[in-house]
């Protein structure tokens, strides 16, 4: 057997991921402030994309006059006849040969086997059946952030009463090390030993200066526990007496309603016991909550659903929340044409490039956007007419099968984007819910129109009739819900409903017995 050299030639198709792909599906799955952050940071590198202009009066009216960029946000990507003499056939192939690419590239992501991909079909330009290009609800939408105001922070709150309380050089360093120690919730969460280490200085120096620290207002503040903060609340009101000692250094059995338990701890009867569990819940656990802490953030709708005239659903992209970026063309040929390195070249043909795909990459991510939030208000109907009772079960499959897309995409499109309707804004997850099969054959329930179900029931029950998690699945499954006494227990304890038995001893408490 002879070993020999030789060269062959093979054809073969394979996909590549290229950087303009990544990018078209890394835009997907951005959030608005992440997409934000992202066309800034091409602004600023692409000397071809400029950020669009608000509209003017002629534009909305649909008479706008041809613009100096050929691209817009969702003006077709058809560029302009005038544009394309001036560029010359060669510009006028590039904008042929990228549109194709585009589509190819879309079109080829579903069939990668080692990754998610997003959907070929993410370029269907096929209206969805609730779709409604558009910009919001009708009229001007209120400027959320114009009603925001600066709110004092915790750390200006109790620097602000530190130049009052003390002169000395010494507290005021240590006070100011404790100050920024405490943390939103109002909490010193650092050890004191360790701040006195940081610092230099006596443990009985920093004791001592928190003392003081902790008379600042709001009362509770630099606690080391909650044990501790309900404490000083109650100093304040000339509360803690020893009974109210005893049951705040036992608030376990407070959590447990142990009502017995704590009876013969504070050595108080029932209607004693009901008044001191009723001094504590007027209490602060967060004292420090009552103040800014940093920057109030507005949950913005991607999508917005409003009811139509005729009974159905209007499902219209958030114009606000759209970057809108042109690709300034007119630039493009004046700086081309007195181009002579041909890496100077190279460059403007690359930024062209990159400028057109990140231009048409955001507009098919709004339309994926809105073909998919239609097709979610489509499915859960039920929930936008009554309520969460009305949820039904979804999955990302059911979504992508109906209107055509990878699963993948789905999942992309619905991650970190959110829904406004008439009952709040919604994440575009919550109306993914789990299947609860029905009984005696009946059709399946959504997971949380069933947990919804539970709250009801037991916010309906009798202080005489309280319903244990058995008494829940019967009642459940008497409404043709077939679940599991196990599910019950689990849907209540992530409502934070107590148990049956805890339930119980507090209707027991309020009652006087």
């Amino acid at each position: 057997m002879s070993l020999l050299q030789r060269l062959e030639m093979r054809q073969g198709q394979a996909l590549v991921m290229t950087p303009q792909l990544l990018q078209a599906i890394k835009l997907l799955q951005l959030s608005q402030l992440d997409l934000a952050a992202y066309v800034d940071a091409e602004l600023e590198r692409n000397p071809l994309l400029e950020r669009a202009e608000p509209e003017s009066e002629a534009e909305r009216s649909g008479t706008e006059e041809p613009s100096e960029g050929g691209e817009g946000d969702f003006n077709g990507g058809e560029t302009e006849p005038w544009l394309a003499s001036e560029l010359g056939a060669s510009q006028a192939q590039i904008e042929t040969d990228l549109d194709t690419r585009l589509d190819n590239v879309f079109e080829a992501e579903a069939a990668i086997p080692t990754q998610e991909a997003a959907s070929g079909d993410m370029l269907s330009l096929t209206p969805a059946p609730y779709g409604n290009t558009g910009g919001s609800f009708e009229g001007d939408a209120p400027d959320f952030e114009a009603t925001l105001t600066h709110e004092i922070s915790l750390r200006e709150h109790l620097g602000a009463q530190l130049d009052l309380a003390t002169r000395d050089p010494g507290d005021r360093l240590i006070a100011g090390f404790l100050i920024d120690a405490v943390d939103d919730a109002g909490y010193l969460r650092e050890s004191i030993d360790e701040l006195a280490e940081r610092l230099g200085t006596s443990l009985d120096s920093v004791s001592r200066v928190l003392m003081l620290v902790q008379s600042f207002d709001p009362p509770g503040i630099a606690a080391r526990d909650l044990a501790e903060c309900l404490a000083i609340q109650l100093r304040e009101r000339d509360r803690f007496d020893p009974a109210m000692q005893a049951l705040v250094s036992r608030l376990d059995l407070v959590a447990k309603r142990d009502f017995a338990a704590l009876r013969r701890l504070c050595g108080v009867d029932d209607e004693d016991l009901v008044d001191m569990l009723a001094e504590i819940r007027r209490l602060d656990p967060k004292p420090g909550r009552a103040f800014g802490s940093r920057a109030v953030e507005v949950l913005i709708p991607d999508v917005f659903v409003r009811a139509a005239p005729d009974g159905s659903w209007l499902v219209e992209l958030n114009a606000e929340a759209l970057p809108r970026v042109l690709v300034n063309q007119s630039y493009y040929a004046r700086v081309s044409r007195g181009a002579k390195a041909e890496g100077d070249k190279a460059f403007l043909s690359e930024c062209l490039q990159t400028a057109n795909w990140l231009t048409r990459s955001l507009e098919q991510r709004a339309r994926t956007i809105l073909k998919v939030a239609s097709e979610i208000v489509r499915q859960q109907d039920g929930f936008f007419m009554h309520g969460v009772a009305h949820l039904r079960p979804l999955n990302l499959k059911t979504v992508a099968e109906a209107i055509g897309m990878h699963e993948s995409t789905v999942s992309r499109v619905t991650s970190n984007k959110s829904i406004g309707t008439s009952r709040g804004t919604l994440e575009m997850k919550y109306f993914f819910t789990a299947a609860i099969p029905g009984a005696l054959g009946t059709a399946a329930h959504s997971s949380e129109a069933v947990r919804h179900r539970i709250k009801q029931l037991v916010d309906g029950e009798a202080p005489s009739d309280v319903l244990s998690d058995d008494a829940l699945v019967q009642r459940l499954r008497d409404e043709g819900v077939d679940i599991a006494r196990r599910t019950v227990a689990k849907y209540r304890e992530s409502l934070r409903i107590p148990s049956s038995i805890e339930r119980r001893r507090e209707h027991f408490a309020y009652a006087g017995r």
